[in-house]
């Protein structure tokens, strides 16, 4: 437990790092999320000896990503839509989450997503953070510990839209990865969802 410790620390270091706004202003954010990405996935693989085991390719599991990704951006479009009429400041937070992408190239940003970040984050946060947490304390605290890490990693964004889509996303993909057990649902599902909410099909 002492070495899944100290990754939740990394990544909570990570996390404050890229998104307070006493380091933001100061770092390219892309550059810094990719590096991060990189770092979590190496001490994923690193603390993870059956990792390739994760990974059952079929059709089934693309699929199932892919229909997982769709319903998640539907998920968001109609909270958008009922953040915006209950609180006056969500869209405005949700504008300078949208702003991260400012003066950078999309298709770059997109295959970012696509190819490192998205993937990342979830050989991290399904792959070994709550697998780890399920052999040791069982699905159900396992999901619900992880889920609130993941979204509290956000907390220094001081953005209540980013903390609150942080849990909802990793509340869903915490479900997905509880209910399918493996990586490849996940990561497909994350990754195209980051492409389409951020890049494709902004809400």
């Amino acid at each position: 437990m002492k070495k899944l410790l100290f990754a939740i620390v990394t990544a909570a270091i990570l996390w404050a790092f890229m998104f307070s706004p006493w380091t933001s202003p100061h770092l390219n954010f892309w550059a810094v999320m990719t590096a991060s990405a990189l770092v979590l996935t190496t001490m994923s693989v690193l603390m993870t000896p059956d990792f390739r085991k994760q990974w059952p390719i079929s059709f089934k599991e693309i699929a199932l990503g892919i229909v997982a990704a769709a319903i998640l951006w539907g998920v968001f479009w109609i909270g958008n839509k009922l953040s915006s009429l209950i609180f006056s400041f969500a869209r405005p937070e949700v504008n300078l989450i949208y702003g991260m992408k400012t003066g950078h190239n999309n298709l770059i940003i997109a295959a970012l997503l696509l190819i490192i970040i998205g993937p990342a984050e979830e050989i991290f946060w399904r792959g070994l953070i709550q697998r780890k947490l399920t052999v040791k304390y069982g699905t159900v605290a396992a999901f619900i510990s992880t889920t609130i890490i993941y979204a509290l990693v956000h907390i220094w964004s001081f953005n209540f839209m980013l903390i609150a889509a942080a849990a909802v996303c990793g509340g869903f993909w915490g479900l997905l990865y509880a209910w399918r057990k493996n990586l490849t649902v996940v990561v497909v599902s994350h990754a195209l969802w980051d492409v389409a909410v951020f890049i494709a099909f902004p809400i």
